[in-house]
């Protein structure tokens, strides 16, 4: 019998009590909530997340097997958007009140009010469906190359995706940087710093740079939980088989397992970004203390 017929009798009419009660211990919901609630955090230490309701299969499996595209996605996709956005705020700070820092900050507030649904079917229908430049959907082709071939069929079918991740995600943090990078400019340093002759490259490297990257990485550290939830959308329109359309998928079927795992995988990103932006912020400024 399915797995997915035990969501309720009235699901499946065909289903008997006493199979409903079977599929009832297996998942050990016959137990009362206290108890299923403390089985479920001390399996928590063993990351057993329990079955999914939906495959039968253990959704530690369920949640890894799709895990990686997710990350490998949004990571190259949050590395493109810091340099661009880093480059693009400084840049119009330093342009403050001239054409390039009017274009900028333009460009920064149509990137902050596009819809990543929008965009993501605006460069299908041109880029995909009218010049073919890129695959529509997937991670793969049909018949993928072998070897390092693999990888590249790979890139291409994640570049439309990643492109609007970029393009949408710049926005705000150009803003971010640009007002930062206008505090720092008003500072008594970066007066005496012009005042001495010093080149502009340097004031970027040796003044800018390290009083914008703390706050920055700060934000970013924080960042990491989103990229489950935002792929959701994402990985729906372009068929994309990870974390995202499972969340979207398991929350149709009413998966619960497979939903309280993401969950608990988002929290322990949020663990980590934390302590990665420590680590990092240690890195830049090594007299500040854990």
């Amino acid at each position: 019998m399915a797995p997915n017929s035990f969501m309720g009798g009235e699901l499946n009419p065909n289903m008997t009590p006493e199979a409903i009660m079977q599929l009832r211990a297996i998942y050990g919901l016959d137990k009362p909530l206290f108890f299923q609630y403390i089985d479920w955090v001390g399996n928590l230490f063993t990351l057993n997340f329990g079955i999914s309701f939906v495959s039968g299969i253990q959704v530690s499996e369920v949640v890894t097997d799709r895990l990686p595209v997710t990350l490998w996605m949004n990571m190259i996709a949050m590395a493109l958007t810091f340099i661009l956005s880093l480059w693009m705020g400084i840049k119009a700070a330093l342009s403050h009140g001239k054409k390039v820092d009017t274009f900028l900050s333009q460009f920064a507030l149509l990137s902050f009010a596009m819809p990543s649904y929008y965009l993501a079917l605006v460069l299908m229908m041109i880029l995909s469906v009218t010049l073919g430049w890129f695959p529509i959907a997937g991670i793969h082709s049909l018949e993928p190359p072998e070897g390092f071939g693999y990888y590249l069929d790979m890139g291409w079918h994640l570049t439309l995706p990643i492109m609007v991740m970029v393009f949408v995600g710049v926005g705000s943090l150009v803003l971010y940087i640009r007002s930062l990078t206008l505090e720092i400019l008003k500072s008594d340093y970066i007066y005496f710093a012009r005042a001495r002759g010093i080149e502009e490259g340097k004031i970027i490297r040796h003044y800018i740079l390290p009083n914008l990257l703390p706050p920055i990485v700060t934000m970013l550290g924080l960042s990491l939980p989103g990229l489950i939830g935002g792929s959701v959308i994402l990985e729906s329109i372009f068929g994309i088989e990870g974390m995202g359309q499972l969340f979207y998928l398991s929350a149709m079927s009413r998966d619960y397992p497979v939903i309280m795992g993401i969950l608990m995988m988002s929290a322990f990103l949020t663990l980590i970004g934390n302590q990665i932006a420590d680590a990092v912020l240690l890195k830049l400024n090594p007299f500040v203390k854990r």
